[in-house]
């Protein structure tokens, strides 16, 4: 089925293989998200939930099927164009002790994709790194080296930086993994709203489901590389 206007992904018999290897880490996938929707992606550890979702990004190319995001092909050259509507928030955000990026300028990086190397921020470049960081209890963190902090304050940190840049699409794998409760609440929450105020997409991928499930309008379950369960339709 062609991707259709409001599609922000649409996976069509998706197969993927990590390159050396002979055996697909995820078989037959179909997936369409559209905006709007925030969808959750969960199961068991080796289940396939972070290839699918670099697949859906692009990073991963299928060698049998069909991947779109934003309607562009992910083997084509455009995609790159398409990601910059994106943000993504891996798994490994730990920056050492050592790191002496202040936390303000780790999020002035979210912008990166937009400027040249020796271009300024604009005063609403600015103020949206204020008003995310005040968003997500950060803002007395502005001028400390990140590396100082927390897991957790480091693991909302890369969170802001993903929404300072207003994007369409939000992907984030485990993004509730150094956080304690109220810090799962609270990112489950701001997630949740800027996908229905920005008409946004957001697709997580967690094994603790309890944080954003209730906010989720799509739950699919993967077991070894395939979808187990789950509309995916979203």
């Amino acid at each position: 089925m062609p991707p259709l206007e409001n599609d922000i992904v649409n996976l069509e018999g998706v197969w993927v293989a990590y390159s050396g290897s002979d055996r697909p880490a995820m078989r037959n996938i179909n997936l369409r998200v559209s905006a709007g929707k925030l969808t959750l992606i969960t199961g068991p550890n080796g289940a396939g939930k972070t290839t699918l979702l670099e697949t859906c990004l692009g990073l991963l190319k299928p060698y049998r099927g069909r991947a779109y995001l934003f309607g562009v092909d992910t083997r084509s050259w455009r995609i790159r164009e398409a990601r910059k509507m994106c943000s993504f928030v891996p798994q490994d955000f730990i920056k050492p002790p050592f790191e002496a990026y202040t936390v303000r300028r780790i999020i002035q990086l979210g912008f990166a994709p937009y400027k040249s190397i020796f271009e300024s921020l604009t005063e609403k470049e600015n103020e949206r790194i204020q008003w995310v960081s005040e968003l997500l209890g950060i803002e007395d963190l502005l001028d400390r080296p990140i590396g100082t902090l927390s897991g957790g304050q480091q693991q909302r940190v890369v969170i802001a930086r993903a929404l300072s840049r207003k994007p369409r699409a939000l992907f984030l794998d485990e993004p509730f993994s150094s956080l304690d409760r109220e810090g799962r609440k609270l990112v489950s929450k701001v997630v949740s709203e800027y996908v229905r105020k920005k008409d946004a997409a957001a697709i997580i991928v967690s094994h603790d489901v309890n944080p954003i499930i209730k906010y989720a309008d799509t739950i699919v379950r993967m077991d070894n590389g395939k979808i187990i369960s789950g509309d995916c339709y979203a």
